[in-house]
């Protein structure tokens, strides 16, 4: 009988790291952890669960030296789960049907001021702290839903792994510190705040409103479906009529 030996940690960590399920566990793990020092925090959302959980996992993927493609093949079933997930979010909407029927206009208004804003807002600064073309092209659809802002991105002539990066930032930004400012201005109504978190920040905002209220969270749904749309549509003209496409 042959003599049994070692296997090296490296060979087996070889090995391990190849499963698309590794990193399907590391994620599900991250964010449980994240969950519950969010709990044990009390709710704060300085401790927001999905930054935690992305802070997590960057640091287990640098430390192991993981390639974000090799992540990816284990994570892409939760990332399948966002379709899912955004169809879901019409079943609290429908309970609010006939408030939102009285409420389409002003709605409507703000959607239309909300999108212009963030794209206008984020191209101007990003010009002027002297950013190139493309640069600014993935900058204006960042507080659009990842793939819909994605896809706007490469379409426009944009990064679209830029724009990825900072439609993450601008959602964790929005989840942190939304409804703090929505209290500073005493803005009291839900259906308000949910708009508001819906247009600035997107699917974390809409989680975040979510924790918050039933209310708060279908009308972040709506807006954050809406403003995609209405982003997907208007801002090449936008683009085109400040010179950055087109010609």
């Amino acid at each position: 009988m042959p003599p049994v030996t070692d296997t090296p940690f490296t060979e087996i960590w070889v090995y391990l790291s190849a499963s698309p399920l590794l990193w399907l566990t590391a994620t599900l793990i991250c964010y449980l952890a994240a969950d519950r020092l969010y709990r044990l925090g009390r709710c704060s959302p300085l401790l927001n669960p999905v930054a935690v959980a992305v802070t997590l996992l960057i640091g287990i993927l640098t430390l192991t030296g993981t390639p974000y493609a090799i992540y990816f093949d284990g994570a892409q079933f939760v990332h399948f789960l966002l379709g899912p997930a955004t169809v879901s979010l019409a079943i609290p909407l429908y309970r609010q049907r006939e408030r939102l029927g009285a409420l389409a206009l002003p709605i409507g208004a703000a959607l239309l001021a909300g999108v212009l804003t963030a794209s206008v807002s984020a191209i101007g600064l990003a010009a002027w702290l002297g950013a190139d073309i493309a640069t600014q092209i993935s900058l204006a659809p960042k507080s659009v839903t990842a793939p819909v802002a994605m896809g706007i991105s490469e379409k426009l002539g944009g990064i679209p792994s830029l724009t990825a990066v900072l439609v993450v930032s601008t959602g964790i930004v929005g989840a942190v510190f939304g409804t703090g400012v929505l209290r500073a201005l005493r803005i009291r109504d839900d259906a308000v705040k949910g708009v508001a978190m819906g247009v600035t920040s997107h699917g974390i905002g809409t989680a975040r409103a979510f924790q918050v209220s039933p209310t708060m969270g279908a009308f972040s749904g709506l807006a954050m479906a809406l403003s995609a749309f209405l982003t997907a549509a208007l801002l090449p003209s936008v683009l085109d009529w400040l010179g950055l496409v087109g010609g």
